[in-house]
């Protein structure tokens, strides 16, 4: 089985996706929030507030049925970047639709790429949270299809970041955020992990994804959540339970620029090509 190319611009019905308190504390605590600095994230007496990138959490909804669509090896594939943009406050409890596209499709002959564009609509009917995904697809190329578009390379500003954050990751947490509702093997089982070539199962890149989230949040943003309305990031290298990871940022007009790295490996960008937009 192979990449079906026609595929490209499949869009899947509307998807019923309801979640309340618990699943947005259980998701604050699968990135890391703590109860000293973060309690309004994990206590439902204090809301509880919803952090931004919990928005990801109703794009799992979709995103299982456009993998199947598109017919990719589920073993070489590879979460390469998300963006994620939020138009209107997450509450704790809601009903959402949520519908996903296969908005790209391109062959790199030895591998492929696959773009998906998932949408969440709230009760009202407004878009609320527009989820972009980029796969690495590794055992999938020379399928016929055409050469992906260039893309935006974010230059790191050439001096002292205008933030540091730095945060060790708990052995558990890949273990815990897969709770949320990402249950990809490669974060869990060591075996698998080993037959898609890593060493040992790595964090989710939503999950570092989600720890960038808070450092920005507390940062520039005075802890208020929706004056997030933008985040994106490259996942360059990998992160694995236990490092402590080092989020770095410089304002630069509209977007913070973000450079994640780990104290593990200072040279290896993590997460790279990455922004948020303020509002």
């Amino acid at each position: 089985m192979g990449i079906d190319p026609h595929s490209l611009g499949y869009e899947t019905s509307p998807i019923e996706f309801r979640y309340t308190w618990r699943d947005t504390v259980l998701y604050a605590l699968g990135v890391g929030a703590s109860p000293d600095t973060e309690l309004d994230y994990l206590y439902e007496g204090r809301g509880p507030k919803v952090l931004p990138t919990f928005c990801t959490v109703p794009t799992f909804a979709a995103f299982d049925r456009l993998v199947d669509r598109i017919g990719c090896d589920r073993l070489g594939m590879v979460h390469h970047s998300q963006r994620v943009d939020l138009y209107k406050p997450l509450r704790p409890d809601a009903r959402l639709e949520v519908v996903g596209r296969v908005a790209g499709l391109y062959d790199l002959k030895r591998i492929a790429m696959s773009v998906f564009v998932i949408e969440a609509y709230d009760e009202e009917g407004d878009r609320i949270i527009r989820g972009e995904v980029t796969l690495v697809l590794r055992n999938d190329g020379d399928f016929g299809g055409e050469r992906p578009p260039r893309s935006e390379r974010l230059e790191i500003p050439e001096r002292e970041p205008d933030f540091e954050v730095r945060e060790r990751i708990p052995t558990a947490q890949a273990l815990l955020y897969r709770l949320s509702g990402d249950y990809n093997p490669l974060h869990a089982d060591p075996e698998f992990a080993a037959r898609a070539g890593f060493d040992k199962p790595l964090l989710h890149g939503l999950c570092t994804l989600g720890y960038a989230g808070r450092a920005v949040l507390r940062a520039r943003c005075e802890g208020v959540p929706s004056a997030l309305a933008t985040l994106r990031g490259q996942f360059s290298s990998p992160v694995y339970p236990g490092d402590t990871l080092i989020v770095r940022g410089w304002d630069e007009g509209a977007r913070v620029v973000l450079a994640v790295t780990t104290e593990e490996r200072p040279d290896e960008l993590c997460m790279s090509n990455a922004y948020a937009v303020l509002r």
